[in-house]
């Protein structure tokens, strides 16, 4: 049943006296710009790439397709304070809303972007720093029970100094509601994306822009809770360079991507196709091998040197030959973002699925930037954040391993890395999506089950899975790291063993070495085929299945005989 809304209200046309300037100054490189080049690029300079601020309605207009409409919200002109400073509270709204057009700091909307549903919050900073107040509070709640109505996904656009002062413990109290809203939309597995625009300060910072399931950024955006000069003024130190810029926290785990202005859409339009359910393109063809006789025998040490060969398909080589509009996430919103572990949202034959893995490097200089696919804390901690929203919106998990092991630094045990692990390891055990993890390469202890506990667990033919690496096992038993082909015997890390163990559920026949085409295209079956009969149970005969299938390694007696 189609929902009837109220009728749109009209488009606000703001005062703008630069429209009337043959040139304007960048504020960033001096430099000076013809006006209306300015305009056409979406008030990013041309000559340093500075991006401008936007007000609501040009915000709108630069992201919606044509045909948007504005929401009607409540405005409330009410001073329960009777605030004064060196004008009445009163006075300051009227002003602000002579000089914008707007009638408060934000301006909701319901359209559509790249032909997907999306319903919109921009803030604008013009109208008193954006600061968060109780009518931005209410349309910002409003806009949010709109997108739960009609289940379609929200986007907000934060630009904001902060909490409204003006309006004293109520404009606090806006922070508590707007986060209730967004928790609400969790619950309803209502997809959520905040953009970041500069600057996002204080209780906006610390409520719904940050409380997104996905948090995009344009280049050069501040966001953080207390401003720089606060800080500095508090601490007595030197901030670092950058510091609160988009790119400072993309390195340091708070936002997933950073997008320039003239690729926004194309962004935005991408990650709102996972919040769809298209049909499966294509029958699946199953390609995978259930029988360990069918498999070749082989000493396991060659198996050992095969799943190590440089030039295998990586994570990243899998997510973009297998993956429709894929979208790589960034940060454990905590402290970082490591380069060893890939996650990010796509479609899969049409399907969309939350990807996760690990990233050794595809060259040799890229090897120690991605920590030898050697996954911190921060790895998993953001593995678990992407496995939550797979949970929330019903997208099924593909998660790819290719690891000598989680990394084992003295920072990664301060950081908690054995927690970081076992966490991944509950949340996997009762996620209530389909799971299918896909052993690509090495297949290391704890770091690499902690993405494997899953309803299927499949391998590559040249991949080796095992408790310890070969070379461990024969250092500590036979103190000598040369035995480490002893090792691999008696470890049975192959896949033919493991098959025949039950370990793994079927093996993903191997391409020519270097044929990466002929790979993804046998994965992307298997995966396809895993997860189409998967996603035909229901949640509690699959969470059952998969507690099942744990539970008898190592029963003494056959499980459906286990009280």
């Amino acid at each position: 049943m189609t929902e009837t809304l109220p009728a749109p209200v009209p488009i606000p046309r703001e005062p703008r006296p630069d429209r009337d300037l043959a040139w304007v100054l960048c504020r960033a490189c001096d430099a000076m710009v013809y006006a209306k080049r300015l305009r056409r690029s979406d008030s990013v300079c041309p000559e340093c790439g500075h991006h401008h601020p936007l007000t609501a309605p040009e915000r709108l207009a630069q992201l919606l397709d044509l045909g948007w409409d504005v929401l009607p919200t409540a405005v409330p002109d009410t001073d329960v304070l009777g605030f004064v400073d060196s004008k009445p509270y009163p006075d300051r709204l009227r002003d602000a809303r002579r000089a914008t057009g707007l009638d408060e700091a934000v301006l909701c909307a319901r359209g559509r972007i790249g032909g997907h549903a999306v319903v919109v919050a921009a803030m604008d900073f013009r109208f008193l720093g954006g600061s968060l107040g109780a009518a931005v509070g209410e349309a910002i709640t409003l806009a949010a029970e709109t997108a739960e109505r009609t289940r379609t996904p929200l986007l907000l656009v934060s630009a904001s100094g902060g909490a409204r002062m003006q309006e004293g413990i109520l404009a606090l109290m806006q922070m508590a509601k707007t986060s209730q809203a967004l928790r609400r939309l969790d619950d309803a597995g209502v997809l959520t994306i905040s953009l970041i625009t500069d600057p996002t300060y204080g209780g906006v910072a610390a409520s719904f822009a940050t409380l997104c399931d996905v948090i995009v950024a344009e280049p050069g955006a501040r966001l953080g809770f207390a401003g720089p000069r606060v800080i500095a003024q508090t601490i007595g130190e030197t901030l670092p360079a950058g510091f609160q810029t988009a790119e400072y926290l993309l390195e340091h785990g708070i936002i997933d991507l950073i997008a320039p202005r003239g690729e926004l859409r194309g962004a935005l339009a991408r990650l709102l196709s996972v919040a769809e359910d298209p049909a499966l393109v294509g029958e699946p063809v199953d390609v995978l091998v259930r029988d360990a006789g069918q498999l070749p025998e082989r000493h396991p040490w060659e198996a050992v040197r095969a799943a190590r060969r440089f030039g295998r398909p990586t994570t990243l080589d899998y997510a973009h030959l297998l993956l429709q509009d894929f979208t790589e996430l960034h940060g454990d919103r905590m402290a970082a973002d490591c380069s060893a572990m890939i996650c990010g949202l796509g479609r899969l034959a049409g399907m969309p699925v939350v990807l996760v893995g690990t990233q050794k490097g595809r060259t040799p200089a890229e090897l120690p930037r991605r920590n030898y696919g050697m996954p911190t804390p921060a790895g998993y901690r953001k593995a678990a954040r992407a496995m939550r929203l797979a949970g929330k919106l019903g997208l099924p998990v593909v998660s790819l391993v290719d690891t000598s092991g989680a990394f084992p630094g003295v920072a990664a045990e301060e950081q908690g890395q054995a927690v970081a692990i076992a966490e991944n390891l509950r949340l996997l055990s009762g996620l209530p999506v389909p799971v299918v993890a896909v052993v690509t390469g090495e297949g290391g202890s704890g770091g690499a089950l902690a993405l494997a506990l899953a309803d299927e667990v499949l391998m590559c033919g040249n991949a080796v899975y095992s408790v310890i690496t070969p070379e461990g096992c024969a250092s500590i038993l036979w103190k000598d790291a040369g035995s480490a082909p002893r090792a691999a015997e008696a470890l049975q890390v192959d896949a033919r063993s493991l098959l025949g163990l039950g370990v793994v559920d079927g093996v993903v026949p191997e391409a020519a070495h270097g044929d990466h085409l002929a790979a993804a295209e046998n994965l992307g079956s298997a995966l396809v085929g895993s997860l189409v009969g998967l996603s035909r149970m229901d949640n509690a005969s699959r969470l059952a299945r998969r507690h099942q299938r744990f539970r008898a390694f190592g029963a003494p007696a056959p499980i459906g005989d286990i009280a």
